[in-house]
């Protein structure tokens, strides 16, 4: 591996040049050295999973990139964080919304009662889909929740359920690139 030093007519440097690669190392030092050669690596299955995840993320960002009233979106909030509105995207994609647990403390079956929904997302949720059932997987109601506030949502129950009664309740909250995470309890009702 060969050392270089700078004069000042050479200020940097970096890239390949035929079978060579410079590169910047810790400390400022380049060095100069036989480009890897991956092609007789086969990739690990979950290598080979997390690429196509990725490739997805690249589609989606050029998705965004073609779509004028969507990149507004990303190009606002990525003059905000100081980065391309194509990484913001990309990122977007890769990272999925996450929830807390329901809070049911507002819910006793009645008509007009709340379950409460907290939610986590870099750039965030846009939707959150809620659905109560009985334990034998029969519809009790299902709706959107409202947002009260960044991350804070509200399912605003329509249906009248007997205290006592065993239910199961599922929350799907959604953010831009379509990604989900899901939260769900069984709790019996007026046992809060």
């Amino acid at each position: 591996m060969a050392k270089m030093k700078f004069n000042g007519f050479v200020d940097s440097i970096r890239g390949s040049v035929g079978g060579l690669v410079v590169r910047k190392g810790r400390r400022g030092k380049y060095t100069l050295s036989n480009k890897p050669d991956f092609t007789e690596l086969t990739p690990s299955e979950a290598q080979a999973a997390q690429r196509k995840v990725f490739g997805q993320a690249v589609d989606y960002g050029k998705s965004v990139m073609a779509d004028p009233d969507k990149l507004a979106f990303y190009k606002g909030l990525a003059e905000q964080k100081d980065m391309p509105a194509f990484s913001l995207c990309v990122a977007d994609y890769l990272n999925p919304p996450s929830m807390d647990d329901l809070d049911l403390s507002a819910y006793e079956g009645k008509v007009g009662d709340s379950i409460l929904i907290t939610t986590h997302d870099d750039i965030g949720v846009v939707r959150v889909n809620v659905e109560l059932t009985r334990t034998d997987g029969t519809n009790i109601e299902k709706g959107q929740a409202v947002e009260l506030g960044i991350g804070n949502w509200a399912y605003i129950a329509t249906v009248p359920v007997a205290a006592g009664t065993d239910i199961f309740i599922e929350a799907n909250a959604f953010d831009r690139p379509g990604s989900k995470t899901v939260c769900s309890a069984n709790p019996t009702v007026g046992m809060n």
